[in-house]
Order: structure tokens, then C-alpha cells, then sequence
């Protein structure tokens, strides 16, 4: 091989780019343009939406009227240098978006889409991810070291390596300006502390929650509403902090969920610390299926023994009877002479020989097929 051949080689496997597939569906916060199908005279791609790392997203102007598509990677304007993103959203669904996040669509406050991302920007891009774990690392030793009350959850590097955002978790307020100084030295960037949450920590880092799906923060959720106990105290959930704990340690985001279903579902329900008064025994309340409409009550107060299911119009007529002075002598109305109908075992399978019969007759077919196969063997050694 010559030199010129040589160069030429090294040349082609320089320019090769490792192929990045974008997987929609797959990405944290991701959004399904349901309007994508609209032709390009309809389709306003003056504003799009950039995925950052995570969950960090923005709205830009398409200043330049570039051709953009969910996916590409485009460098944009930010403060100071540039940044590399991905498009997650393009359309007339961007600005569905921006009125549900409550944004401006004003060009002043919308930062520019500079160009497509070439092959020198996604180089420093990767160079400048490939970087973010040592730092994080580093920067919780520093940290340590300060005695700083703080846990760095995240590093995130801007796409020209100039600037770094630094996420931290803390339960009071810190003073880190010397670890400010201390970074910029070191590092020779940027430095921009930004205080999350622990959701918001969960949401970044991702991961699969206790149903055996996404977590709900890596995937959709992006404002966050208040979860107290008294979300499963309504559903009737077991109050234990084991069970009732995401993965960052508060109460789960989908205890929110069924909520409001359920405190419509027991609107019409009455008083449950009344006991009912029967002919000769009282019963007390135990727990309640909200959505089969049942009261559990039990023979003795605070234990679970004997526990019977009354229907709630049951539990109400009971207690309007108890309130004109009567004990009905029966808990649940019953229907003179309607006996409960007993199952019929039509397909046998109480038995415990039914499958006796299928195997000898199994066994017969084939001690038959076995002697049909000896006896042809027989006439050809005849023949």
C-alpha cells in the first residue's frame, strides 16, 4: 500500500462520525408531536424546543429558517458561547407547549438556533460530557473538605466547555462562594450552582420505580404538587414509609393520581366512627373498599376478627334505625328460601384421576402404532 493510499485510509476512518439514532419514546421528558403529520406550509418551525442532558429543555428562534427535524442536533446561543442540544419538539405543538409552561413566545426573551451541530462542535460535545463524572467527583470531595452541608447530584457542561452548572441538594442555605473560586480554578470554567430537590434529583438521574415502569419524573412529570399522608390515608393504603417511598425518598408523585376519584367516590358515604347497633351484638368499623362500595366491620373495636362486609346503603339504613332507637336483628336484608346455587364441576377438574383415562388411551395408540411399525420391518426382511 502506498503513501497516498495510506492517508487516504487514515483520512476515511478520521471523518468517520459514530451513527447517533435518536429513539423517540426513549428519552427523559419526551414529547409526541401529534401535529408532525401537517404539511410544511402549515408547520411553523420559527420556535422549536431543544433537549438538554435530562430534563433540561428550552425554547429557541429558528432565526436562520434552517430545515430542523425531532432529533437533530443543533448548536445554539447561550451565555456566554454556545451550547449543544437536541430537538425534542417542532410544529405548531411548540407553541401548545409554551402556553402550557406559561413562557412568552416574545423574541426578545427566546435565545437563537445558531446551525446544525458539525462534526468539530459534537467532538468537544463528547469531549466535554466525557468530563462530567470526574468533576462531580471532585467537586464532592472539595465540598467535603469545606465541611459544606451540600451533596453535588450533577454536573452538566455546556457544549464549548466553557461554562459548567453545578446541581446540588442542601436542607438549609450555603454559603459556597470560596467553592466557587476554588472550582474555577481548578476547572478554568464557568461555575453556576443550581439547588434541586430530591424529585427533582430523581428525575435527573432516572431509573425504574417499584411498579416496574420509568420513574414518572424521568418521563412526564415537570411540575411537581404536594403529596401528603392523607393522599393514602383517602385510598385506604397501608400507612408504611417503605411502601409509600419513591426512590427519592418522599412520598410517591402517583399517590396524586386517583386522589380526586376517590374523594368523589366518598362523598356519599356516612360516618364511619359510628357503630352499628344490632339485636344482641354491636359491630365497629375496620376498613373500607371505596370503589365496591363495602364497609368492613368487626365484632370488637380495634382488631381485625370476624370481619364482615355490609354495602354502604346497608350501613346507612342501620344507622338511621339506630338513630330512631331500633337494632335490626339481621346485618344484610336476606331473601327467604334463595339458597346459594352450588358450583357444578363440569370440566372435571376436582378429580383426581381425569387424566388417567386420556394417558391409557395415549399409551394404547402407541403400543398399537409401535406394533404396526414391527410388523412392516417383518414383511420387507420377508421380502
Amino acid at each position: 500500500m502506498t503513501n497516498n493510499e495510506e492517508s487516504q485510509v487514515k483520512a476515511g476512518e478520521e471523518s468517520r462520525q459514530p451513527e447517533i439514532i435518536y429513539c423517540p419514546g426513549c428519552n427523559k421528558l419526551d414529547s409526541f408531536n401529534w401535529l408532525k403529520h401537517l404539511p410544511p406550509e402549515v408547520a411553523d418551525n420559527q420556535i422549536v424546543e431543544v433537549r438538554f442532558k435530562n430534563t433540561r429543555k428550552g425554547f429557541y428562534l429558528n432565526v436562520n429558517n434552517l430545515r430542523l427535524e425531532t432529533g437533530d442536533i443543533v448548536a445554539v446561543e447561550a451565555s456566554p458561547g454556545h451550547d449543544i442540544g437536541r430537538i425534542s419538539l417542532t410544529g405548531p405543538l411548540v407553541r401548545e407547549q409554551m402556553k402550557k409552561l406559561k413562557v412568552m413566545p416574545s423574541s426578545a426573551e427566546l435565545k437563537k438556533v445558531y446551525r446544525k451541530a458539525k462534526p468539530v462542535d459534537l467532538q468537544k460535545w463528547e469531549e466535554a460530557k466525557s468530563l462530567e463524572i470526574p468533576v462531580m467527583l471532585r467537586t464532592r470531595a472539595i465540598a467535603a473538605e469545606l465541611k459544606l452541608n451540600m451533596k453535588i447530584s450533577d454536573v452538566e457542561y455546556q457544549g464549548d466547555k466553557t461554562k459548567a452548572i453545578f446541581y446540588y441538594i442542601a436542607d438549609e442555605r450555603v454559603d459556597f462562594r470560596q467553592l466557587i473560586r476554588i472550582l474555577a480554578d481548578e476547572f478554568k470554567i464557568r461555575v453556576e450552582m443550581r439547588q434541586i430537590g430530591a424529585r427533582q434529583e430523581a428525575g435527573r438521574v432516572g431509573g425504574i420505580g417499584s411498579c416496574g415502569r420509568e420513574l414518572c419524573c424521568a418521563t412526564f412529570i415537570t411540575s411537581f404538587s404536594s403529596v401528603t399522608t392523607s393522599h393514602a390515608k383517602y385510598q385506604e393504603l397501608s400507612l408504611n414509609p417503605q411502601k409509600l417511598a419513591g426512590q427519592c425518598g418522599k412520598l410517591k408523585c402517583c399517590l396524586n393520581y386517583e386522589f380526586d376519584c376517590y374523594m368523589d367516590a366518598q362523598k356519599s358515604f356516612p360516618p364511619r366512627d359510628i357503630p352499628l347497633e344490632l339485636a344482641g351484638k354491636t359491630l365497629y368499623y375496620q376498613k373500607t373498599e371505596v370503589h365496591k362500595g363495602l364497609f368492613w366491620y368487626s365484632t370488637e373495636p380495634g382488631t381485625a376478627m370476624n370481619l364482615v362486609a355490609v354495602p354502604v346503603q346497608r350501613v346507612k339504613e342501620i344507622q338511621e334505625m339506630n338513630r330512631k332507637g331500633v337494632k335490626p336483628e339481621l346485618l344484610i336484608d336476606e331473601i327467604p328460601g334463595d339458597k346459594p346455587s352450588e358450583s357444578a364441576d363440569i370440566l372435571g377438574k376436582d378429580s383426581l384421576t381425569r387424566f388417567d383415562t386420556v394417558n391409557s388411551n395415549r399409551e394404547g395408540r402407541s403400543r398399537k402404532f409401535h406394533h404396526r411399525k414391527k410388523r412392516k420391518h417383518n414383511q420387507k426382511k420377508d421380502g
